[in-house]
């Protein structure tokens, strides 16, 4: 990332790289990293991932296999002992595709979005159920989502983060919004002039996952069978 860079979408890209790598490193054991993109996304290449890391691209089939193609046409390679997958956007199930694909509610998780071609609000509030879903419970998503699905102007943070706050809330994430002159402001930079509609975020899950759900409820089956194996021997 070229730190020379003050546009908005540079200032994002390296907040969310720094938060990425700053996360995965603090993680124990399995990695899991799932990106939300536009299929040309170089950070599975150009990033310094720890061992263990899986990564999973949730984008375009078509323009995922033309970007890997020319990326590893010059060179690029994915770090030693990660693992990157693909899970075309195009699947009817995501959630099915990504657990099909290894992805692990009981392990920890990483989820960034950043480019992927939301159409409506509708697109975006079913991602936000998969990551609900499959995230557990401390996991961050973070990104930048295009300003216009809050249908408010993006220079109006009140509303803007009223409306995130009621929407990430209601899937079990609680959300910040970060202001591209705190993110300039950190580099020693400031904000290129122009307009640039868009909100960067971070959210983090509050819920257990599916995974953990199903856990625990195993769990408490088999206390509540051992229980009733103790009383009847009592008997």
């Amino acid at each position: 990332m070229d730190l020379k860079c003050s546009h908005q979408y540079c200032l994002a890209t390296k907040f969310i790289d720094d938060k990425l790598l700053r996360t995965v490193n603090h993680i124990d054991g399995l990695k899991q990293v799932v990106l939300l993109t536009d299929g040309m996304d170089t950070r599975p290449y150009r990033l310094n991932w720890p061992t263990s890391t899986v990564i999973f691209d949730i984008s375009s089939e078509r323009i995922f296999k033309k970007s890997a193609e020319k990326l590893q046409g010059v060179g690029a390679k994915i770090p030693r002992n990660c693992l990157f997958l693909h899970v075309p956007l195009e699947s009817s199930d995501i959630q099915h595709s990504l657990l099909a694909k290894g992805f692990n509610g009981n392990q920890p998780s990483i989820w960034v979005i950043q480019g992927l071609p939301v159409m409506t609000l509708a697109n975006f509030k079913e991602m936000l159920l998969v990551a609900s879903s499959l995230a557990m419970s401390g996991c961050l998503f973070l990104g930048e989502l295009p300003a216009w699905l809050a249908e408010t102007e993006i220079g109006i943070k009140p509303s803007a983060e009223k409306w995130m706050n009621k929407l990430f809330m209601s899937n079990g994430f609680r959300v910040d919004m970060i202001g591209y002159d705190e993110v300039a402001k950190s580099l020693g930079k400031e904000v290129s002039p122009g307009e640039y509609k868009n909100i960067l975020f971070v959210a983090e899950q509050l819920q257990f996952s599916d995974d953990q759900m199903e856990f625990w409820r195993r769990e408490l089956q088999r206390v509540e069978e051992e229980g009733d194996e103790e009383g009847f021997e009592e008997l």
